[in-house]
């Protein structure tokens, strides 16, 4: 599968309030810019303890909500690109591992954001776009309720630190850009240690010279595609947040240089999906396995 997916179809996470027409607005064009169907998902989740008595009443009601939502969605979809071929289903499970089963034979998957605090993220059933984005096959967007203004010409703003995983979001990042006629910002950001001493001056050279030849290859591909490197200094996470103001779409690895073994979510990937401004996606590592 190439960085940008080359799946069967665009899958969406129906979410059971609706509420995010962004997500679906990019789910729907993506598809149809790629010619894929758009698979439509909406998950039922098994009945709470407490509810237990209820549970058939509960179950009924929940497969109720989604359908009617599952059609809104594909209602909506249709109206964007009439030929656009869209189907709906309704899975009973968890969110989490149902989409990421999903994503085996996806280009992407997309998904809408709640912007949960991290507590509530971290409390929510409900709350998908982290364990999706760590476990995927495929790349994942996790896009904002906010439709924000874009630079025109559109770009799209990619992180890379030297990692194979940011080697293939930056390829990814090109292709994307290709597709919807962007450029690309490809952003090394640099923090500066502690406690060491350091000529900040010649490192920051020599990262600037290793972005340029990093990049230079994946670039050769995509002649077209106009592409800006700068190396910054501070937090990552605040850099790219920063730069995703007026951004098509912020493209991060999974895991970069700094992640752990066994953590296929980085602490950057991580921290964008709260306080970028923009859609993120999310590329796997290649070394990954679902």
């Amino acid at each position: 599968m190439a960085a940008t997916g080359q799946g069967r179809s665009v899958v969406f996470g129906v979410d059971a309030l609706g509420e995010n027409d962004e997500a679906l607005k990019w789910a729907a064009d993506e598809a149809h810019r790629r010619g894929l169907p758009l698979r439509m998902i909406h998950v039922v989740q098994p009945s709470p303890r407490s509810m237990r008595t209820l549970g058939v009443a509960f179950q009924q009601d929940q497969v109720r909500v989604g359908r009617r939502q599952l059609h809104l969605a594909g209602r909506f979809a249709r109206s964007r690109h009439p030929k656009l071929e869209v189907s709906a289903e309704i899975q009973q499970g968890m969110p989490g591992p149902l989409l990421v089963r999903a994503s085996r034979e996806a280009a992407f998957v997309v998904l809408g954001s709640r912007s949960l605090s991290r507590i509530e993220e971290l409390l929510s059933g409900y709350s998908v776009t982290v364990p999706v984005s760590a476990q995927a096959a495929c790349p994942v967007v996790v896009v904002p309720r906010k439709d924000g203004e874009l630079d025109d010409p559109p770009h799209l703003v990619v992180g890379v630190d030297g990692s194979p995983c940011s080697g293939v979001a930056f390829a990814a990042a090109l292709e994307l850009a290709q597709d919807h006629g962007a450029t690309v910002r490809a952003l090394w950001v640099w923090q500066r240690p502690r406690l060491a001493r350091i000529d900040e001056e010649a490192t920051l050279d020599e990262l600037r010279r290793t972005l340029a030849e990093t990049t230079a290859g994946p670039r050769a591909d995509h002649p077209d595609v106009a592409v800006t490197c700068e190396v910054v200094s501070g937090h990552p996470v605040r850099e790219l947040a920063d730069a995703s103001r007026r951004a098509l779409a912020v493209v991060i690895g999974r895991r970069g240089s700094g992640g752990f073994t066994g953590m296929r979510l980085g602490s950057v990937p991580r921290g964008l999906l709260h306080d970028a401004s923009c859609p993120v996606v999310t590329v796997p590592d290649p070394g990954d396995r679902t």
